[in-house]
């Protein structure tokens, strides 16, 4: 494995020093790192974090690798500096065994980007009805933790119920997509102004807070883990708040296009920008950033999801919902909160590595960039500027919100138990197995 030398970074965005990466971890900082034969990544001005983890990435295989393969999505989510992602259940077959959950573990391992840690489906075929091999699954070679019927929500209070109950053997957490189905039969975009201007069905707010709320009450009751995913509403930022002031073991998300997008950008009746949850009011917006900066939301979670071009270039009624994000989250998390004096990158080591993590239990993910930790890693140059070209991202799809738009920020270097799986911006290829 190459020994490589950082000269002159900046871990978490503070005073510059040497690091040096040898045999998977970080080996030395500072006068202590210098060593001959080291192969030196000039990081002066560049931001050192731990290598990024995200709780929410569809890569879609098996079943739509017309959308994205774990290769390509693992791919992407390097670029992106990401070392570990979470891979949805909503595959074709649905990841509600042991068996699914392992294959999309070995397609991870044997591509060789990042981690992959399958998310186990909470119900069999998504369908809300009968829990799915949740124990199965956490024994399984995979080891899943996380749980989610994400792209449907678990709408039966008894079966949420029984699953937040059932996880507690295996200190696993179940992720929630909040949305009561009755509230949104047929909606397109949120329910507000626009929509009644557009004269597109309306999605409430209280669709998502209803659930919400439920569902903080229920993992008070049974004493389990609850995480929410995509939170994209006000009162829902309101009602997490308040749940964790009364001490009940809840986690939140928020995507980087509901910290940064509005519901106005629907009048033009692109579907790239046609989502689940939908993008809200700008009010909606500045209390999702309000809460992921004062902690109330835990983490930044990408909800990367790709679709094969003729799913998104139709009419928006006939436009499926999602957006791609692996390779912009970081840029958008500096834009919109870094730049902005919101957070920090110490912060955003929280919000976007360490906490993650831990609500994903990985052990070798998020760690302090200190003296004998796994060297996964992921250097910035803060200073970039780039405009957003899907058509150049190493993902298989192309439904980028953010194409045309000029983000800040650039990715310079991932590593992967010390070894490079992105160098000067681009893929390591050959060497990434």
């Amino acid at each position: 494995m190459t020994t490589y030398l950082l000269t002159g970074a900046r871990p978490l965005g503070g005073d510059p020093t040497d690091v040096l990466v040898a045999d998977g971890v970080v080996a030395a900082l500072g006068a202590d790192a210098r060593r001959a034969g080291a192969q030196v990544v000039e990081a002066d001005g560049l931001v050192l974090l731990p290598g990024l983890v995200d709780l929410h990435t569809h890569l879609r295989e098996p079943g739509r690798e017309d959308a994205e393969t774990v290769e390509s999505g693992t791919r992407a989510a390097a670029l992106g500096g990401f070392t570990a992602v979470h891979a949805m259940a909503n595959t074709t077959p649905t990841q509600d065994t042991a068996g699914v959950v392992e294959q999309v573990w070995r397609l991870g391992r044997d591509a060789g980007w990042c981690d992959v840690h399958p998310v186990g489906a909470v119900t069999v075929g998504l369908e809300g009805e009968r829990l799915a091999e949740l124990s199965a699954m956490a024994r399984s070679a995979a080891a899943v933790r996380v749980f989610s019927d994400d792209g449907k929500c678990v709408h039966d209070p008894v079966v949420m119920r029984r699953a937040l109950e059932y996880v507690k053997a295996f200190d696993g957490v179940v992720a929630q997509h909040a949305q009561e189905p009755r509230l949104t039969e047929g909606a397109q975009m949120h329910e507000g102004v626009v929509s009644a201007e557009l004269g597109l069905t309306g999605w409430p707010a209280v669709a998502e807070e209803a659930v919400v709320a439920r569902d903080v009450l229920l993992a008070e009751h049974v004493g389990s883990r609850l995480h929410v995913l995509h939170l994209s509403t006000a009162g829902s930022v309101d009602i997490v708040r308040w749940a964790k002031a009364r001490g009940i073991a809840v986690t939140a998300e928020a995507t980087p296009h509901h910290l940064a997008l509005t519901d106005d950008l629907v009048r033009g009746y692109d579907p790239r920008f046609k989502v689940n949850p939908p993008l809200r009011t700008a009010e909606d917006v500045e209390a999702v950033r309000q809460g992921l900066a004062d902690g109330t939301i835990d983490v930044v979670g990408t909800d990367h999801a790709p679709h094969p071009r003729e799913d998104k270039d139709c009419e928006w009624g006939a436009a499926a919902f999602g957006m791609t994000g692996l390779e912009t989250a970081l840029s958008v998390v500096q834009e919109v909160m870094v730049d902005t004096g919101r957070l920090t990158w110490a912060d955003v080591a929280r919000v976007m590595s360490t906490a993650p993590a831990h609500i994903g239990r990985l052990t070798g993910q998020g760690r302090p960039i200190a003296v004998g930790e796994p060297a996964n890693l992921t250097l910035v140059d803060p200073a970039a500027r780039r405009v957003v070209v899907p058509e150049e991202q190493a993902t298989a799809s192309v439904n980028s919100p953010f194409a045309g738009r000029e983000l800040p920020g650039r990715v310079v270097a991932t590593f992967l138990r010390g070894r490079a799986t992105v160098l000067d911006g681009a893929l390591v290829e050959g060497t990434h197995r």
